[in-house]
């Protein structure tokens, strides 16, 4: 009888440990590298005093990641001649940018820990601590991520949300993720930060109605009706560099540089919302930390799934 409570015991102590495993856990590196997260903060820190806009860059790397097959630090990988990534995917080609700044920190970090941690925690990592630097809120990162050994631009080219997406569009596609509408218009508020490209916001300064128009006028002088794709201007009017509610503000003046970010301030379902968070900073900041630690989730590979990259740009 002893042995088979001891048996059961046994069993199911085993049960726990398993599903431990495919839990992510904010101490997942205490022993195995407990320097990480210093690591990573301090490069971020050098990486954003050099550029501000680097900040909103890797934030971005990170979302994109995350909502293609999960936050498995895929889109790190490059394209060779004979694996096509997700770089090149019409949402990622010629936008996203800090690859160099993921490679610099994966080196110092595999310098302390050699093959212990996953590039796709140093991203979660890296988004967390430039938001941070800039002036927004910082969160507990939830680690144990693994790195994938694939990539999909098919997946990458139909997940990610454009800059053309309505209101319903964003809604469903961030849903599709288990995010609800309150997480995408917080998470949407990462545009306090960052550019973005003439080619991204034309239509809506030259096309649509719900515009400002001395702010369609303002961004016109920069953004031609033809030519100038590549030309930058910042998501945020007030303040590119600083993260804090100001991109609401915006939209209520009707001030929002994408057709997408002007969709949650509309006459549509995120309007009190959006109000809400123009006039309450607080709101804003816990609101968005919630939606990070949840969109830091989406499906990572653990346990034995996966692998640790030894360097973010190739499978080992």
């Amino acid at each position: 009888m002893a042995f088979s409570h001891s048996f059961l015991l046994l069993s199911l102590l085993s049960l726990l440990a398993c599903a431990a495993q495919g839990q992510l856990s904010p101490t997942f590196y205490a022993t195995s590298c407990p320097n990480v997260q210093s690591i990573v903060r301090s490069a971020m820190a050098q990486a954003v005093s050099r550029e501000p806009r680097m900040g909103a860059s890797i934030l971005r790397l990170f979302f994109h990641d995350c909502f293609v097959n999960g936050c498995d630090g895929s889109i790190l990988l490059d394209d060779t001649a004979t694996f096509t990534g997700e770089q090149n995917a019409f949402p990622n080609q010629n936008s996203v940018r800090g690859f160099e700044v993921i490679d610099t920190i994966k080196a110092r970090v595999e310098a302390a820990c050699k093959a212990t941690v996953s590039c796709a925690d140093i991203l979660a990592l890296a988004a967390r601590d430039g938001v941070n630097l800039l002036g927004g809120p910082t969160w507990t990162v939830q680690l144990g991520r693994r790195d994938a050994r694939t990539a999909s631009q098919s997946a990458a080219n139909s997940n990610l949300p454009g800059p053309g997406s309505s209101l319903s569009t964003l809604i469903s596609m961030f849903a599709a993720k288990g995010l609800n509408a309150q997480d995408m218009t917080a998470l949407s508020g990462g545009h306090t930060i960052g550019q973005a490209q003439c080619k991204n916001f034309r239509a809506h300064i030259y096309n649509d109605t719900d515009i400002n128009p001395s702010f369609a006028a303002l961004r016109r002088r920069n953004c031609p009706a033809s030519g100038g794709d590549s030309n930058l201007a910042p998501l945020d009017i007030q303040t590119p560099n600083r993260f804090g509610n100001d991109y609401y503000q915006n939209l209520v003046a009707q001030r929002g540089l994408l057709h997408s970010d002007q969709e949650l301030f509309n006459g549509g379902s995120q309007d009190a919302l959006v109000r809400q968070f123009s006039t309450n900073a607080a709101l804003f900041a816990s609101a968005f930390t919630r939606a990070m630690v949840k969109m830091g989730s989406i499906t990572p590979l653990t346990g034995t799934s996966g692998e640790i990259r030894l360097n973010c740009g190739k499978v080992n």
